[in-house]
């Protein structure tokens, strides 16, 4: 069984790993995959590690130990569906623009819309045609993520709540956002005049 601990500990150091990462790691310590599927099936079971979706997971010791840092969480939502950036609520949140309180990680991506609801948090993705899947940016650190520019997270959290501003003016798009509490006077100038002509262009 000295494999197996050896199997969880070289784990337990990465931020998220595939059952192909684990194969790997398996086989270096002599183990066939079907003995590593066995182990997969245990560490689930007692709850050392967690599936982020099927052939995806996190370790819970490394979880734990990261489970505050929000960056973590925007790194995995990125990871769970590729490519995605994070948007929305979430993204209004970390600029400082929302105190609406997040349960879930809200993305945009170019795929079907879905959720992952998982041990390790809830990641839900809005699907945006292709020329909408813009205006994000690579935030780099202990912990790499893609996230939209404030006016984007706000144009996309509108977006969607509005139908793709269906039957809305102007005006009802600035009601909206002082209805929801968005404090969009801290937002940059540029941000916000960007913000504006997405609307015209878009709404």
């Amino acid at each position: 069984m000295k494999s197996k601990k050896n199997l969880l500990e070289q784990l337990k150091s990465l931020p998220h790993f595939s059952k192909i990462a684990v194969y790997q790691l398996g086989r270096q310590l002599g183990l066939k995959d079907s003995t590593v599927d066995t182990y997969i099936s245990r560490f689930l079971k007692y709850k050392d590690i967690y599936r982020l979706k099927n052939g995806l997971y996190v370790s819970a010791d490394f979880f734990e130990k990261n489970r505050s840092d929000i960056s973590y969480s925007f790194y995995l939502a990125n990871i769970v569906r590729t490519p995605s950036y994070v948007s929305s609520w979430a993204a209004l949140q970390y600029y400082d623009l929302a105190t609406e309180a997040i349960y879930s990680v809200t993305s945009i991506t170019q795929k079907v819309t879905r959720d992952y609801q998982t041990k390790a948090g809830n990641f839900s993705y809005q699907s945006i045609n292709k020329e909408l899947f813009s205006d994000f940016s690579l935030i780099k650190g202990k912990f790499d993520f893609f996230i939209a520019s404030p006016s984007k997270a706000l144009f996309d959290l509108l977006y969607f709540r509005t139908r793709q501003f269906r039957g809305f003016s102007l005006e009802n798009i600035k009601m909206l956002v002082e209805e929801l509490r968005i404090d969009i006077d801290e937002m940059d100038k540029k941000e916000q005049e960007k913000f504006y002509s997405m609307i015209k262009k878009y709404g």
